[in-house]
């Protein structure tokens, strides 16, 4: 029986770590190509581990252009616009689904759920037309608004089982102490839902970090466009600079995963703990 069991572990221990190659190998293959001169990227058989070492799309492109550093501070911009926002919006929002008896709360929920399907092309035309309406076009406000609203459903999802697996009890005497609901909420529910907020705040700023569409049709200002709208200045008309390509896009995904590294444990516990509660 011991014996099954040890030899379960190896099996599951191997899958993992088959999976996690997997998984890593993109990243890995947009490292090599980074660093691989335009003749040898599209060598067959394709060389996995490149004969031939060069720095310049590094050199070229981030070093030496200063222009990357505006659209790196835009993109954290915007990324912590909607991360605050959201977190901002979704935490009560949450809360107030979870204890307070809300008409209509079951179709709340329903239309979160069809809203978090709703492909991002759907609702990029209507931005447009409101943001232009308003005059936000070509403002930072707008990129925020437009991921915030992507990324809210799925964090009121995520933060309502947390607030539901809170005991009442916390509240209630919290009450008898003189507390009032806000600050209840404030200092005694947000503290202990601190893995599924920081899930949420890791997705968020990951939705905004990576979005290309409404950063494309709400803004023609480079001076506040993303990183990613930087990106696909690389994509021409007559073919792609692959390796510079690569090399921004290698550099784009080091803030996320540090931020990955950094909360892994809380991200895990949250997406885990939400999705059993």
């Amino acid at each position: 029986m011991k014996k099954r069991f040890v030899d379960s572990q190896y099996v599951a221990s191997l899958i993992g770590l088959i999976s996690t190659m997997l998984f890593l190998f993109p990243v890995y293959w947009m490292f090599v190509t980074s660093i691989k001169p335009m003749s040898a990227i599209f060598a067959i058989p394709p060389q996995l581990i490149p004969r031939e070492v060069t720095t310049d799309a590094y050199m070229d492109n981030i070093l030496s252009n200063p222009e990357i550093v505006r659209f790196f501070l835009n993109s954290v911009v915007i990324a912590l616009g909607t991360l605050v926002l959201t977190l901002a919006l979704a935490a009560p929002v949450a809360y107030g689904l979870a204890r307070l008896d809300i008409k209509g709360k079951g179709a709340m929920i329903g239309v979160m759920l069809v809203a978090q399907m709703l492909p991002s092309i759907m609702l990029a035309l209507p931005f447009f037309l409101l943001f232009s309406h308003l005059g936000l076009l070509n403002h930072v406000i707008a990129l925020i608004l437009a991921n915030t609203t992507t990324a809210l459903p799925f964090a009121v999802l995520v933060l309502r089982p947390f607030f539901m697996s809170i005991p009442q009890g916390l509240e209630e005497a919290a009450a008898i102490d003189g507390s009032n609901r806000f600050l209840t909420f404030v200092r005694i529910i947000l503290p202990l839902a601190k893995p599924g907020l920081l899930t949420v705040g890791a997705f968020a700023f990951l939705f905004a970090w990576g979005d290309l569409l409404y950063a494309l049709i709400l803004t023609t200002d480079e001076s506040i466009r993303p990183l990613t709208v930087y990106l696909y200045t690389f994509v021409g008309q007559h073919g792609t600079n692959w390796n510079s390509l690569m090399a921004v896009s290698f550099v784009a995904i080091i803030p996320i995963i540090l931020i990955f590294i950094a909360f892994q444990k809380h991200i895990v516990d949250g997406i885990a703990s939400g999705s059993m509660k």
